[in-house]
């Protein structure tokens, strides 16, 4: 181990002395290259080998170190004459050549069909691979590892991977939602359909303390101890807070409604797992069609939130609890009158506002407008009257504005690199 990556030390007097120079030549300059070189063993004797160099590059494009593979193909050069063979005739020293290195032959013999086509690694199945880094090709072996650790890129890793997606997806969607438009109130199908989803988080977490991941250096951690320091130091605090049960306090009765609002609000925190999922999608960014995918689902996704916080806004003012009436000006009175559902108190029964449109036509309707504004369409049919539905108006035209940029740029951008190639 202390020996040169040259194998200068197992040069001897029939080692060709330009094959050296290139050798060292490959190490100074940091190239890959593939050489056929004499080398001697320890008891003198020499066998040609089929020598291969690749630098290994980290992620700052910096050489940490050199793969060197050797394969002894002293069976396919001509027979080499020393002093145990000399004077026997060429036909035996090429039997003898050909009895030693049996093995040899069986190690470098052509795979079949099949077999190429079994280690065949196709692009897809780099795609599919939602780890963080895809592994370089001499790495695809699996390593030894404990009983209870599990490799970051196996099947079962990888599909249990897309699955958080999708629901990582599911919770994006699904809770501005529910916290807006308030559909968990007296509804036991969404509180055990979330309640799945925060164990199977739950589980994630658990995994997560047992799956390799890939060191600084390129090399796959199976270490324990070293994989729950690294899981601590990175997404434990957020994977635990997004897979808390905050819908378990909404399900008593006798529960304060401003601390049932706070822990809806709390759900929010579980949008911090798209972070996670934007490093996962890092290498669909090469492909033009994908982005343009990525690009419309974040715009929809964009238009959804703030479809969620335009309702939220405009169920706030819309009843004026100080005067404990309705605010005609609102968007919301508005909307209810034109469909003919109007806003009405009861005074005999609740003593509260009831009535209005429905939960369906107000998200319909929310999502609408947000859409019209965020593409700076705006046909004017639905308009903000009151000052936090202005403010709000235009925070969100701002966004439209930066979204479309982006938009525009990314899609140009890649329209460049398709000529270019």
């Amino acid at each position: 181990m202390q020996k040169s990556s040259t194998c200068s030390f197992m040069y001897g007097e029939l080692t060709d002395k330009k094959t050296i120079e290139k050798v060292r030549q490959a190490f100074d300059n940091y190239e890959s290259n593939c050489f056929e070189v004499l080398l001697y063993r320890k008891n003198r004797t020499p066998v040609w080998f089929y020598m291969q160099i690749a630098p290994i590059r980290n992620e700052n494009d910096k050489v940490v170190l050199f793969l060197c593979t050797f394969k002894d193909i002293t069976v396919f050069k001509q027979p080499i004459e020393d002093e145990s063979t000399r004077g026997w005739t060429k036909f035996a020293r090429l039997t003898r050549a050909l009895t030693t290195s049996k093995s040899t032959i069986q190690q470098l013999t052509p795979m079949s069909r099949t077999d190429i086509t079994s280690h065949k690694h196709s692009r897809l199945a780099e795609v599919l691979q939602l780890g963080s880094d895809i592994l370089p090709q001499y790495k695809q072996e699996a390593p030894k590892t404990p009983p209870h650790i599990i490799l970051h890129y196996c099947t079962f890793k990888t599909t249990w991977d897309w699955v958080i997606l999708i629901l990582t997806f599911y919770t994006a969607i699904m809770v501005p939602y529910n916290v807006s438009f308030k559909t968990k109130q007296n509804n036991v199908t969404w509180l055990v359909l979330d309640s799945v989803v925060d164990v199977i988080f739950l589980v994630d977490i658990v995994l997560n303390f047992h799956t390799t991941f890939v060191g600084p250096g390129g090399e796959v951690i199976s270490d324990p101890k070293l994989i729950r320091m690294n899981y601590l130091k990175t997404w434990f605090v957020i994977d635990l807070l997004s897979c808390l049960p905050y819908d378990i306090i909404n399900a008593f009765e006798n529960v304060d409604e401003g601390i049932s609002s706070l822990f809806s609000s709390l759900k929010v925190v579980r949008l911090l797992r798209l972070g996670r999922v934007a490093r996962k999608l890092d290498h669909y960014l090469e492909y033009g069609a994908a982005v343009l995918v990525l690009l419309v689902c974040v715009f929809g996704l964009v238009a959804h939130w703030l479809a969620c916080i335009w309702y939220s806004i405009g169920d706030y003012e819309v009843i004026d609890e100080q005067t404990n009436s309705v605010k005609t000006d609102s968007w919301l009175y508005q909307l209810a009158t034109s469909i003919g559902s109007p806003y009405r108190y009861n005074a005999s029964g609740t003593g509260q506002w009831e009535g209005g449109p429905g939960k369906d036509s107000l998200y319909i309707t929310s999502l609408y407008f947000t859409m019209t504004s965020l593409t700076t369409i705006g046909f004017g049919n639905i308009a903000p009257t009151t000052d936090g539905e202005k403010i709000f108006s235009v925070a969100m035209m701002m966004v439209g504005c930066e979204c479309l940029s982006s938009f525009i740029i990314t899609m140009y951008y890649n329209i460049l690199q398709v000529k270019s190639l």
